[in-house]
């Protein structure tokens, strides 16, 4: 498991920074997986299964006060716990170094957890079985708080690894690991990637696949049709990248496809991106204003 040891300035927690509000305002899903635990027939039969019930009940909880109590409890009970690991990590913890800390023993807790055996029977299918989510929770929190920090390589490598142990990506890895790669410059790596996952047919991998093919293609139909596909996908896109419209976020935990709340979870990430890979901000206005016509963008 890459993790660096660089040292760092520290950073602040976004989950402690000034006017976050102190109460989820929607239950927390991770508090599902308590009822699919039941309907499913799993019996609490040692330390480690007990202490995540005390998690189900955690997960479950509005008050922050309440919530890291629990997450302490659980941890009384077994300290190969991984999802308490994983709260404190987001709402105890006061800067992205210490989080850090969180994860670091959290990822070594899951995978004592799982065992060798655990990790040979699951590979491919993990986040299918209830067992292997906390330890999947806790690497992309690894892996987000490794990135934050500015350790690219050791966050790209972490969320390569969770491809591998989970394909099916249930969590959305591929997405911010799309990021990353644009950000490295990596072309070849996020090529492949977007060759993996070719059916997704979301806006954000849709744009990126544009950006990738209007980067090497300079007058490629591919490019463009590309291009259209993802304007059909979603056409608020173009016009947040070029700043020329403000999309609001979800409010609720989901989003609309199509819709100004889709495009804008990781417009920022892009939009710093885009410039490598597209050229220059009035490319995505004239996206905005006339859709994907075929002219040239002077890609630089």
């Amino acid at each position: 498991m890459p993790v660096s040891k660089k040292r760092r300035r520290k950073k602040s927690n976004p989950q402690f920074s000034k006017g976050a509000s102190a109460v989820a305002t929607l239950p927390d899903r991770r508090a599902m997986e308590g009822v699919l635990s039941v309907i499913g027939g799993h019996r609490a039969n040692d330390a480690t299964a007990k202490a995540q019930e005390v998690m189900y009940e955690a997960w479950d909880q509005t008050n922050p006060h309440t919530r890291i109590a629990l997450a302490q409890k659980a941890l009384a009970i077994s300290p190969l716990c991984a999802d308490a690991y994983v709260l404190l990590a987001e709402e105890q913890a006061k800067s992205a170094e210490e989080a850090l800390e969180y994860y670091r023993k959290v990822v070594d807790a899951g995978e004592q957890a799982l065992g060798p055996k655990g990790f040979k029977e699951y590979v491919g299918h993990f986040w299918g079985f209830l067992e292997t989510r906390p330890y999947m929770r806790a690497r992309a929190g690894l892996a987000a708080t490794l990135n934050a920090l500015g350790e690219l390589d050791a966050a790209i490598s972490n969320y390569h690894d969770m491809l591998r142990l989970n394909p099916n990506d249930n969590q959305g890895i591929r997405y911010v690991l799309a990021v990353c790669l644009m950000r490295s410059g990596d072309t070849e790596a996020l090529k492949k990637l977007l060759k993996q996952y070719e059916e997704d047919g979301s806006a954000l991998w849709l744009y990126t696949q544009a950006l990738v093919a209007f980067r090497e293609n300079k007058a490629d139909n591919k490019a463009e049709e590309l291009a259209k596909k993802a304007w059909s996908a979603n056409t608020n896109v173009p016009a947040a990248l070029a700043d020329t419209k403000k999309v609001k976020s979800s409010t609720s935990g989901y989003i609309t496809m199509g819709g100004e709340d889709e495009a804008a979870p990781r417009l920022n990430s892009h939009s710093a991106m885009s410039s490598r890979y597209w050229g220059h901000s009035r490319h995505w206005s004239a996206l905005a204003l006339n859709g994907p016509v075929a002219n040239d963008p002077q890609r630089t």
